[in-house]
C-alpha cells in the first residue's frame, strides 16, 4: 500500500480514485455542491443531509441559511470537482490515465472504469462486501459495513443487494458530494470531523441540536482517543439516519411544534421503516 501523508483523503482501493483530492468547490470557497442525484433517498431533490426548511424563523427543525443548507450552486468542474485541500491524486491506479474501456451509454467512462476494477467477481454488480473492501478513510480504516449498506440500498433499484454499473456511477457522485461537504467542514484539514466540527455542521445543515446530542453520535460512532472525531463513513451514516429520522418526525409533527405523541407501535414503526 502505497503511504499517503497524515490527513489524506479517503480512496478507492485498487482503482482510479473517486474520492480522492478532487473536493469541488465554488469559486468563493464555500464548498457549494453539485446537484444531488437523489436516486432512492428520503427528501428527494436536496443536497443530502439537509432537513427540510422549517416555515418561519426558529421552526422546531432550524432553517437553513441563505442560498441553501450548502452555499447555493453546483460545483464546478462536474461531479468530481477540482483540487481539495487534502492533495491530489493520481488519474489512474498507476499515476497513467484511467483507460475508460468501453463504457455503457450515459456512464462516464472513469467511472466504468471504477466499476471494473471494484467488481472482483467480474459479475457485472457491485456486492457491499466489493464496495466495502474498495472504499477507505483518510486513516486506511475500511468504510463500515453500515454506511456500505445504506449506500448500496439507496441505488439498488431491484432490492437484489447489489447495484449496477448505472447505481455505482451515481453512488460515486453522491459519496462525491458528500466527501465535498465532509471537507467543507473539517476546518482543520485533519481528515476527521472534531466536535466542535460536527457541531458546525449541524448548524449550517439547518439543525438545531445540542452539544449534548454531538457528544453521544461521538461516543457512539467516534473511534476511542482523547480527541474522539468522526471519519467520513460515519459522517455520511449520521447525515444520512438523522435526514431520514427528521423526515419521519416531521411527518407525525403536522404543526411543526417540534413535538410529537407517538404510540409504541407508531415508535417501532418509524424505527422499522427509517432505519433499517
Amino acid at each position: 500500500m502505497t503511504h499517503r501523508p497524515s490527513g489524506a483523503e479517503p480512496l478507492l482501493r485498487h482503482a482510479p480514485q473517486p474520492m480522492g483530492g478532487r473536493a469541488a468547490r465554488d469559486a468563493s470557497g464555500s464548498g457549494a455542491m453539485a446537484a444531488y442525484p437523489g436516486q432512492g433517498f428520503p427528501g428527494a431533490g436536496q443536497a443530502p443531509g439537509a432537513p427540510p426548511a422549517g416555515p418561519y424563523p426558529g421552526a422546531p427543525y432550524g432553517q437553513p441559511p441563505p442560498g441553501g443548507p450548502y452555499g447555493g450552486g453546483a460545483a464546478p468542474g462536474g461531479p468530481y470537482g477540482q483540487p481539495g485541500p487534502y492533495g491530489g491524486p493520481q488519474p489512474g491506479p498507476y499515476g497513467g490515465a484511467a483507460p475508460g474501456g468501453n463504457a455503457p451509454p450515459g456512464v462516464d467512462p472513469e467511472a466504468f472504469s471504477w466499476f471494473q476494477a471494484v467488481d472482483a467477481d467480474h459479475s457485472g454488480y457491485i456486492s457491499v462486501k466489493e464496495l466495502k473492501q474498495a472504499l477507505v478513510n483518510s486513516n486506511w480504516s475500511t468504510f463500515n459495513d453500515e454506511t456500505c449498506l445504506l449506500m448500496i440500498n439507496m441505488f439498488d433499484k431491484t432490492r437484489s443487494g447489489r447495484i449496477d454499473v448505472y447505481g455505482f456511477a451515481a453512488l460515486l457522485r453522491f459519496i462525491q458530494q458528500w466527501k465535498n461537504l465532509f471537507q467543507q467542514y473539517d476546518r482543520d484539514q485533519s481528515g476527521s470531523i472534531s466536535f466542535n466540527e460536527l457541531q458546525q455542521a449541524f448548524s449550517q445543515m439547518g439543525y438545531n441540536l445540542s452539544p449534548q446530542f454531538s457528544q453521544l453520535l461521538l461516543a457512539r460512532y467516534a473511534q476511542r482517543s482523547s480527541n474522539p472525531s468522526i471519519q467520513l463513513d460515519r459522517f455520511i451514516q449520521i447525515c444520512m439516519q438523522l435526514q431520514s429520522t427528521t423526515d419521519a418526525f416531521r411527518e407525525k409533527d403536522t404543526g411543526l411544534v417540534g413535538n410529537v405523541r407517538l404510540s409504541y407501535e407508531d415508535f417501532l414503526t418509524m424505527v422499522v421503516t427509517r432505519m433499517m
